[in-house]
């Protein structure tokens, strides 16, 4: 599969402040679903920012569809954009603000901005402000699939929903991609969301990109399980991703169960259970 994102080495440090974005570097790959999981402030609105232009990256290089994305503004029409904050004038009502992104985008499809009001039943004449923000997110989905875009950047997009909600656009999100001409970059605190739909995992911690894996890699090659420090010692140190000390026990997180000492059995585990991992215990 071609890329349909790519960065490379992407820094960002916002002045005053000791947070930087680190080198990122990862693709998207056209007709994939990449789950963007990271703790609150680990950097993913911000790169998230850069790749969309909302923010001015310091180094490194963007390139969407294969073109460097700053200097192609004509792509920006390319990208489907869902925040958790939306940002569509408050005293609009869903009809006139599809006649406003009608003047904003050259390839704006009334016909199928109306069919997902009508999917994700949103009322036609109420206006923006009195929408719940699970009712905003699906709007703001709603606005990004009328354009045309072919790369989608959901942040949080699944925020504020029921569980019938979360399934209504996780179901919309891999038919977006279904005939691999699309990509999705999505992050969630709802890792059970990700983990359904991801082809691929990236995991960002403190600016810096500390796992970047395919799911199926993930969840059938690595494993996770508790150890004394006796038995964390004699472990192929090479194997470890990342171990969280707690009490008297280490949870470890490695690449690969082949090897493993007799005494240590893989455990059951979700992508969560990575996750904290990842978040609250030591990288290697």
């Amino acid at each position: 599969m071609t890329a349909i994102l790519e960065l490379q080495n992407v820094c960002k440090q916002y002045e005053g402040s000791s947070f930087k974005l680190n080198e990122v570097s990862f693709t998207i790959p056209n007709g994939s679903i990449v789950g963007f999981i990271g703790s609150n402030g680990a950097g993913k609105t911000t790169t998230m920012g850069t790749i969309i232009g909302t923010l001015k990256k310091d180094s490194g290089t963007i390139h969407v569809f294969g073109e460097e994305f700053l200097q192609q503004p004509a792509l920006k029409e390319e990208i489907g954009v869902v925040f958790d904050n939306m940002t569509f004038s408050n005293n609009l009502n869903t009809i006139q603000l599809g006649k406003v992104m009608r003047l904003l985008y050259k390839s704006w499809d009334q016909e199928m901005y109306r069919h997902y009001l009508k999917l994700f039943s949103l009322p036609a004449k109420e206006k923006i402000k009195g929408f719940s923000r699970g009712m905003s997110m699906k709007l703001s989905l709603a606005v990004a699939l009328s354009h045309d875009a072919k790369l989608f950047i959901l942040d949080e997009a699944t925020a504020g929903l029921d569980p019938a909600g979360r399934a209504e656009i996780l179901e919309v999100c891999v038919a977006i991609v279904k005939e691999k001409k699309r990509g999705i970059l999505m992050s969630s605190h709802i890792t059970s969301d990700i983990e359904k739909i991801a082809d691929k995992l990236i995991f960002i911690k403190d600016g810096e990109i500390v796992l970047n894996v395919m799911k199926e890699t993930l969840l059938q090659k690595h494993g996770i399980f508790s150890c004394t420090r006796n038995d964390f010692e004699q472990l192929n140190k090479a194997n470890i991703v990342a171990y969280f000390e707690r009490d008297d026990l280490i949870d470890v997180l490695v690449s690969t169960t082949d090897g493993l000492p007799a005494t240590f059995t893989k455990q059951p585990f979700s992508i969560d259970d990575v996750s904290l991992i990842l978040m609250r215990g030591v990288v290697v």
